[in-house]
């Protein structure tokens, strides 16, 4: 039977075990990202587009982030693409007591849909279908809600991605 040191000895060792429980899921705040860059679309050679984009990050838990991105490329000509994806990202580094890490790598992957379209003598091509791209990079922390980022993908529309950007901790 406990006795009432028994049962303090219990609550002060259960506190003990909650404390870092409690630290480790702060979740950081929401964030929003403006992108600009490079893409490679595969052919019979490399066509390259200029990017811009931007994206939100909600977290689920301290280093796994989800949300939505729209980028848009601007190739050749008239050759033209919108990316609509979801994205789901993992923070290589934990926050330290609600902090940021200064310097955090992180994996991503998204999926959804792009569309396509092209100008040609005979009228304006349009297609749509399916799309995802996963890759890595760094974001760079200038203070607690401004840091510079990088990274790189792979997609399919086949394609490869370099952006840096801009983000913004709400």
């Amino acid at each position: 039977m406990f006795t009432r040191l028994h049962q303090k000895i219990a609550l002060a060792v259960l506190m003990v075990w909650a404390a870092p429980a409690m630290a480790q899921s702060i979740r950081p705040p929401a964030s929003v990202e403006f992108l600009a860059g490079h893409a490679g679309f595969a052919d019979d050679a490399v066509i390259e587009h200029a990017v811009v984009g931007g994206a939100a990050r909600f977290y689920l838990t301290p280093r796994i982030s989800v949300g939505p991105e729209i980028t848009y490329m601007s190739g050749p000509n008239t050759d033209r693409d919108w990316y609509f994806l979801g994205n789901l990202t993992w923070d290589v580094r934990r926050p330290q007591a609600g902090r940021p890490p200064r310097v955090n790598p992180f994996l991503i992957i998204g999926g959804g849909f792009f569309t396509h379209s092209d100008d040609f003598p005979s009228g304006t091509f349009t297609s749509s279908e399916g799309a995802f791209a996963g890759g890595g990079g760094a974001r760079v922390h200038i203070n607690d809600r401004l840091y510079a980022m990088g990274d790189f993908r792979v997609g399919w529309e086949l394609h490869y991605r370099v952006t840096g950007g801009i983000g913004l901790s709400l």
